[in-house]
């Protein structure tokens, strides 16, 4: 029976590539993307609910899904203080997993980043540690946490730290022990959608290191 796929953070790297696996893959009859802006993507298979993400409450009645996808992402630069930062990558991710939990949802795959840790003394790998820990008390039947290093991939915005960290990996990186290496953001996206397809339930961590296999 073909499920019902709720994604979040569809416009950025990871998200926009998995949304397009959505559209052909068989075992979703139904993609719900969120974005704060309506994106270009036209299918019969894809529902676009455009709103901001502090007022997903508010739409609680279109978040009934199967399967939760949290991509969602930002960088301290680009949300200019740490308490635009965990709106987030910490609030909003929370709120997305406790409403689709309420709508029924059995599972969720979020996105974090290797050396997250809520003990971190690095703010960005402790935000990330804090929201993995939160959405775990959620109490999904499925848990699906992916740890990726550098994201390599087509962004459609500037990065300049990320940039530099990429040029630098293309001469240096096979000094880089693998489990730091950076990772094609596609293969993060298929991972996503074959830990989705496993009946397992529990909590499961997935470093970047496993990831690399896709």
């Amino acid at each position: 029976m073909a499920k019902i796929a709720l994604l979040a953070g569809s416009t950025g790297l990871i998200g926009s590539q998995l949304l397009e696996l959505f559209l052909n893959d068989s075992q979703y009859s139904n993609v719900i993307a969120i974005s704060r802006k309506p994106i270009s993507t036209v299918n019969p298979k894809l529902t676009n609910l455009v709103c901001e993400l502090h007022d997903l409450s508010n739409h609680s009645d279109q978040l009934k899904a199967d399967d939760v996808f949290c991509c969602l992402g930002t960088t301290i630069k680009k949300a200019k203080s740490k308490g635009a930062f965990r709106a987030v990558d910490l609030d909003a991710p929370l709120l997305l997993a406790k409403i689709s939990k309420e709508q029924g949802a059995k599972k969720f795959m979020l996105v974090s980043s290797l050396g997250a840790n809520k003990t971190s003394g690095i703010f960005y790998n402790q935000v990330k540690g804090e929201v993995e820990e939160a959405i775990r008390q959620v109490g999904f039947d499925s848990f699906h946490i992916l740890r990726p290093s550098l994201l390599l991939g087509p962004r459609k915005e500037e990065r300049s730290g990320e940039d530099a960290a990429k040029f630098l990996y293309k001469i240096f990186g096979f000094l880089v022990p693998k489990k730091y290496q950076g990772i094609e953001s596609i293969k993060v996206a298929r991972a996503m959608l074959s830990f989705a397809q496993d009946d397992a339930s529990g909590n499961f961590i997935h470093e970047s290191t496993e990831l690399q296999a896709f």
